[in-house]
């Protein structure tokens, strides 16, 4: 049995006392017994602080923080990235201007009779537009005109013996009338119309009209708003395709223009988001339709 490494032991050595205070262990403390640093750190007299003490509910962190995010410590991987709550999320969805983020607006899920025919079954429909109603200012001020100046001529007229020629201002207004009539239907029935796979003008009333132009045949696009165009938000496309004259080139008085150029541009180079969108929406209606 050998004896301890170092100098023999000398009870009148000054240096004894103070080596023994040096190499005494250090008592571990229980932070429940008094005030401390936490489980294993063997000092005393300070604030308790627990492994965690950095990031639990306190000032500048959770709870009274100032981003009211929680980190949550991974002993394997460090720490996660923070997690951030719906709530966080909404005010980021506004540009530096304070301007919201474009909404898409509500279409009808269903092509009408008058488009469905022109539709096969694999291409999915994506909305149909009439024209804006400013189309209709030429023949709607044509009529408003002629209604004032045949009415007043027929009462002109009808003062004096001439009743052929007040038959003959009565039959020119009702002639007018029906070609007002005639270009309102007209309007009615042209469709601008938007599906995965292609763009489609449809319109006449005797005589049908069909333009189409594929998706990926669409070289360029762009819209015209005259100041007029801006303030009643209306526009005028034009498509371009491979260089060459098409039936297609260009569409006048398209409602909403700047929707519906981003509706056309992401079915052109976004389709998945697209699909994914229509999806979404979808399945909310489901749920609200069975709450």
């Amino acid at each position: 049995m050998g004896s301890p490494s170092g100098p023999p032991f000398d009870p009148d050595d000054p240096d004894r006392e103070r080596r023994e205070r040096d190499t005494e262990p250090i008592p571990r403390i229980d932070p429940d017994d008094g005030p401390g640093y936490g489980s294993g750190s063997g000092y005393g007299g300070g604030p308790s602080l627990s492994d965690d003490a950095a990031f639990g509910d306190g000032p500048g962190f959770a709870g009274e923080g100032r981003s009211g995010r929680a980190w949550i410590r991974d002993p394997e991987a460090g720490y996660q990235d923070p997690q951030i709550s719906e709530e966080e999320l909404a005010g980021l969805r506004a540009d530096a201007s304070g301007m919201a983020p474009r909404r898409v607006l509500p279409l009808e899920d269903e092509p009408s009779s008058l488009v469905a025919r022109y539709l096969f079954p694999t291409e999915r429909y994506r909305g149909e537009w009439k024209r804006h109603w400013i189309h209709l200012s030429t023949p709607i001020i044509v009529g408003i005109a002629a209604t004032f100046v045949l009415g007043y001529l027929s009462g002109f007229l009808a003062g004096r013996d001439v009743g052929a020629l007040t038959t003959v201002a009565v039959l020119l207004w009702f002639a007018v009338m029906g070609w007002v009539a005639w270009r309102v239907a007209d309007w009615w029935y042209d469709r601008f119309i938007l599906t995965n796979k292609r763009v489609m003008v449809v319109n006449g009333i005797i005589t049908r009209r069909v333009a189409m132009m594929p998706l990926v045949r669409v070289t360029d696009m762009k819209y015209e708003q005259t100041p007029t165009g801006r303030a009643l938000n209306y526009g005028t496309f034009v498509l371009e395709s491979a260089g060459q004259e098409q039936a297609l080139r260009e569409i006048k008085n398209l409602p909403n223009p700047n929707e519906l150029y981003l509706r056309v541009v992401e079915e052109m180079y976004e389709p998945q988001a697209v699909e994914a969108r229509l999806g979404k929406e979808a399945d909310e209606a489901k749920a609200d339709d069975g709450a």
